[in-house]
């Protein structure tokens, strides 16, 4: 069975099992050359209560503000309304009244596997930086700075570079936090099951979430990272353990981070860690979604995941983590943690106080990436093309 031609630039970014790693339970995905429309009001769960009998946070339709060429991350900057967008083949634009200006283009310079490309973006909290986090020919990721004045793009330079022994598991999500750090998102380095062996070794960044003052020379180390100092281990890891943390995010209420980390073979999870708690190990390789995937590794201390679901379920093949909704225009669902899944198109809400018991809200097809702009207000990103604002259904 093969990804609809569609999805094929990054279906392996998003979907537990690749070509490269072993036989297991393959995710159900749309058959070649299939058809799949995104929907501008992709709501299917009316108001009141869920089969499970929980009542339903909000009713929710996605409607289609503009197209891109595989959207894959969204920002917004401080000091200007435009919403920046990513897309995989190497092009950031920007967003303001309906019109698209481009302000980087790498498409000459990016590599274009099915796990590669441009992958992230981040705007310094003054706004006078940005941030890409992008994969070159050779598949190596970067991350590299731009001076921005909110029209031309210049200076660039690279933060830090990541040789990739394999074409998958890039990660790339950046993210600053509200420590006013730039905390980056870098996969196990790919292969099945990890056979580097990257998730439980503090000697390197792969299987890692890195944090970083990136206006050093390349940047700094803060000196209150959870290693620094600490013998044969990398003072720039902030969180380890990870597969492939495809996209994290901040609660902008009070700072906890959500990481939705794409699963192997069975299991799909999302972590969650209270603010400013770094250090923690979220058990890759030895566990999978909470449950033991290579019995002869070990995981010290390793923190179970807050939601699980199994691969396969009603087509599920990898999660897409969102945000904590704290915007003011769907009241329903403040304090829910929204969240989907790439090949099911489902997108669940989850109470932060109960996060185990998501319930279906909406469905973006293809859905790669959410966002979230100054006002709190949601967005969501479809491979397809399609950028969508999230609202109350009517």
């Amino acid at each position: 069975m093969r990804p609809a031609l569609a999805a094929i630039a990054l279906v392996a970014v998003l979907t537990a099992c690749s070509a490269s790693q072993p036989a297991g339970r393959e995710p159900a995905r749309p058959e070649a050359g299939q058809s799949v429309r995104p929907s501008a009001e992709a709501a299917t769960t009316a108001p009141g209560r869920a089969a499970s009998g929980r009542p339903v946070p909000a009713r929710l339709e996605f409607a289609e503000i503009a197209r891109f060429d595989k959207p894959v991350a969204f920002a917004v900057r401080e000091g200007d309304e435009a919403l920046y967008v990513a897309e995989q083949s190497g092009r950031l634009r920007a967003l303001v009244d309906g019109r698209q200006q481009v302000i980087v283009d790498l498409s000459g310079e990016v590599s274009d596997g099915n796990e590669q490309g441009l992958l992230g973006v981040a705007f310094h909290p003054t706004g006078r930086w940005l941030y890409l986090d992008w994969t070159d020919a050779a598949g190596r990721t970067h991350v590299t700075e731009w001076a921005f004045d909110g029209r031309r793009a210049g200076g660039r330079r690279d933060v830090l570079t990541q040789d990739q022994p394999y074409a998958n598991h890039n990660g790339g999500q950046l993210a600053f936090g509200p420590d006013g750090y730039l905390y980056i998102g870098l996969g196990d380095g790919g292969g099945g099951g990890d056979p580097q062996g990257n998730g439980q070794n503090l000697g390197t960044w792969l299987g890692k979430i890195l944090r970083i003052d990136p206006r050093g020379t390349p940047y700094r180390v803060p000196p209150d990272n959870p290693f620094t100092g600490r013998g044969g281990a990398r003072p720039e890891i902030w969180a380890y353990g990870l597969r492939n943390p495809w996209r994290f995010s901040f609660d902008r209420r009070t700072g906890d981070l959500w990481i939705g980390d794409v699963g192997q073979n069975a299991w799909e999870e999302v972590d969650h860690e209270p603010s400013g708690k770094g250090g923690r190990n979220y058990g890759w390789n030895a566990f999978e979604g909470g449950h033991p995937f290579d019995t002869g590794v070990r995981a010290a201390g390793a923190v179970k995941p807050v939601i699980t679901y199994p691969l396969g379920q009603d087509g599920a093949c990898s999660v897409i983590a969102g945000h904590v909704y704290r915007g003011a225009r769907i009241p329903g669902l403040a304090g829910h943690f929204l969240y989907g899944d790439f090949c099911a198109g489902w997108v669940k809400a989850a109470p932060v106080s109960d996060p185990a018991h998501g319930i279906e809200v909406g469905r973006v097809e293809q859905l790669s990436s959410f966002g979230q702009g100054h006002d709190g207000e949601l967005y969501a990103l479809s491979l397809q093309g399609g950028l969508y604002q999230v609202r109350a259904a009517s």
